[in-house]
């Protein structure tokens, strides 16, 4: 069977990056990864023969990002299938590796009805499991074009709130194509301003603790040519004081009913700042991660991660590596870390909330609603 990559579209910009892929070596079929965690050092891939060793590349942020965990998710489905293993357990595994991320339980979710249809149906192992590849290709292939049209409307609401032009854009976290089947999300946003004249800057948080903003963002930035600079999370409000931000885009990896947005911690109080200092605070995200059962902030399940990412600097392919082995020790020992992958950014901070299906301004739960009822890709458990 022919390969599917996520990977960026190839236009005008750099060669593509694959970033997942379905694989079918002599060894027989895996899913093979871009490993996230060697960037931007390293572009390393990573094989996943089996459903445990795609659970820990999610664990382990090898592979990361709502709209790219639901490819992920679907095509572990599909693996376990054509390995001839539990299906459902594997669904399961999968959505259960990291809970906040919504994306992956639906992708694993839908593959796995894919598969139990076929074989209702009278399929036997092989064709039910051709089933569920198709399904995941599908998924990845509706990603894709949702990021193109995410990046068509998010420009154009740009051009509403930011007539003059000359973007000066502040993002979190990392959402172009290391996130998603395509471009990406936030930053497919900043990337067709970038291509079509009007970014000015783009601001790029570290986005503590895993520096996913100094390690992935920058890394994409820099491979499209985009003007930009990164800054510490903790000096963005300097930034907004000095008027330097003329808006800020983030992704989600919730979205809960009501309109409150969880993403990577961080982004809470730049929609604090955003508020204040009159700045549009724009979210943008597939309605794959609208959770329409999710009824409002606190009821989402917010993954705690372990005290050692805050506590120790981790080290990358080629860095330093602390007396222990694993990184740069940075508190005493036995320190307590508070360290929270996500905040939520209640629904009243967030100025609009940008999907493939078009845009939600002001963000209520009624606008939400209506604009997932004319979408297929709603999220249903």
């Amino acid at each position: 069977m022919a390969e599917q990559d996520a990977q960026t579209p190839v236009g005008n910009g750099p060669p593509a990056l694959s970033v997942l892929r379905w694989d079918e070596p002599p060894g027989g079929p895996a899913v093979v990864l871009l490993d996230q965690t060697r960037l931007p050092v390293e572009e390393a891939e990573l094989v996943c023969a089996d459903v445990p060793a795609l659970v820990r590349a999610i664990r382990t942020l090898a592979v990361r990002g709502a709209p790219l965990l639901g490819i992920a998710g679907g095509y572990g489905v599909a693996l376990a299938a054509a390995r001839g293993e539990d299906v459902a357990v594997a669904a399961e595994l999968l959505e259960q590796a990291r809970p906040t991320a919504v994306n992956l339980g639906y992708g694993a979710r839908r593959v796995a009805r894919r598969y139990r249809a076929a074989v209702d149906s009278g399929s036997g192992p092989e064709a039910a499991a051709a089933e569920a590849l198709a399904e995941a290709r599908a998924l990845h292939e509706e990603d894709a074009a949702a990021s193109e049209r995410m990046a068509q409307y998010g420009l154009a609401l740009l051009a509403e709130l930011l007539p003059d032009g000359g973007h000066r854009l502040l993002t979190h976290c990392n959402t172009g194509a290391l996130v998603s089947g395509g471009a990406g999300t936030a930053f497919a946003v900043a990337l067709r301003a970038h291509r079509e004249g009007s970014l000015r800057q783009l601001w790029v948080d570290e986005t503590r603790p895993l520096l996913q903003g100094a390690r992935l963002t920058a890394y994409e930035a820099r491979r499209n040519g985009l003007p930009y600079s990164l800054l510490t999370d903790s000096a963005a409000g300097s930034l907004f004081a000095a008027g330097e931000v003329d808006a800020v885009l983030i992704g989600a990896d919730r979205i809960a009913a009501d309109g409150s947005v969880a993403n990577k911690v961080g982004s809470y109080p730049l929609a604090v700042l955003a508020k204040y200092h009159h700045v549009p605070f724009v979210v943008v995200a597939p309605t794959t991660t609208v959770d329409l059962e999710t009824v409002d902030g606190t009821s989402i399940v917010v993954e705690q991660r372990s005290a050692a990412e805050v506590t120790e600097l981790t080290s990358m392919p080629g860095g330093p590596v602390g007396a222990e082995g694993r990184g740069t020790v940075l508190a005493p020992p036995g320190t307590k870390a508070y360290n929270p992958a996500f905040d939520i950014t209640p629904p009243e901070l967030v100025t609009a909330i940008v999907t493939e299906e078009g845009v939600i301004s002001p963000v209520t739960g009624v606008g939400l609603a209506e604009l997932c009822a004319r979408s297929s890709q709603v999220t249903i458990s």
